[in-house]
């Protein structure tokens, strides 16, 4: 940490993503964009999980085409484990019918576990270096050069991710049960009666009690992820600020991560696969 940056300006810049946005004076860069409104591009985050996403397709690709029914290589048998591990949860979960859940559920784990992983590279490492290039290349000052290097420490990506997730749910229910099905779904449960007249009474009631559970499957998706994360980041960066003594603080908290940024991948692709399968069954 540098000397002259106190405590909560050293932990800001770590927690500050790197931002874009178009204002009426041209593009704008981090603090110009204060202002900016909806429409800023948290570029960090996209090139974080564009290029891990690019790093998840190139290993599966590159162990795909050298795989060989002979005796296998390391890689073969690590992606191998990984995707046996993903199909058995796949079949003992969802119990629908579709070739895209499996698929889904391997890139999700895949993709959400590499953006976690980001979490232990050292927490100056790579600010810093961003820093530097700036200074070189913009003469720019390094503190004012951001770099959060999480992607899922941003809450707009893993409500991005939600969204995906949640539109799905909707695709797959309305496919099962039809539109009307849909409608009857919201409207006609939890409560029911023969009367018709107390049955139009209650669809009010149903619809908020319904409407509520389907909304809060995506949000606790998007909060959950983003809120485990952002606190491990978070106290990475406090024992960074500590100084000489952060090491055996650093690795302690590294190995109790290690379950946490797995743990938290794999709960992502479960309930993923859960919300799914609900929604692919034909049960009213």
């Amino acid at each position: 940490m540098a000397a002259e940056q106190s405590l909560q300006g050293y932990i800001q810049h770590h927690l500050t993503n790197a931002k874009m946005c178009s204002t009426d004076s041209g593009i704008a860069f981090n603090k110009a964009c204060s202002e900016a409104g909806f429409w800023t591009w948290h570029v960090d985050t996209l090139a974080w999980s564009i290029l891990l996403g690019l790093v998840f397709i190139w290993i599966f690709k590159s162990a795909a085409n050298k795989a060989t029914t002979g005796v296998p290589g390391k890689m073969q048998c690590f992606v191998e484990m990984i995707v046996e591990f993903v199909d058995s949860n796949v079949k003992d979960t969802f119990h629908g019918k579709s070739k895209l859940i499996a698929p889904l559920a391997l890139t999700i784990f895949v993709w959400v576990f590499l953006m976690n992983l980001m979490d232990l590279i050292p927490v100056d490492f790579l600010p810093f270096a961003a820093g530097q290039i700036g200074a070189a290349t913009m003469g720019m000052d390094p503190h004012d050069v951001y770099m959060k290097v999480v992607p899922t420490t941003d809450v707009n990506l893993t409500f991005a991710l939600a969204l995906g997730v949640f539109a799905l749910i909707i695709f797959y229910t309305i496919r099962t049960k039809g539109v009307m099905g849909f409608v009857k779904e919201l409207t006609l449960h939890p409560f029911s009666a023969k009367n018709p007249f107390v049955q139009a009474l209650l669809i009010p009631v149903n619809f908020v009690m319904e409407f509520i559970t389907l909304i809060a499957r995506p949000i606790s998706l998007a909060l959950r992820l983003h809120g485990n994360l952002f606190a491990g980041e978070l106290i990475f960066i406090i024992i960074a600020a500590i100084g000489l003594f952060q090491l055996p603080l650093h690795f302690i908290w590294a190995v109790f991560h290690i379950l946490v940024i797995v743990l938290q991948a794999f709960v992502f692709m479960m309930l993923t696969i859960v919300y799914l399968s609900m929604a692919s069954s034909d049960s009213h």
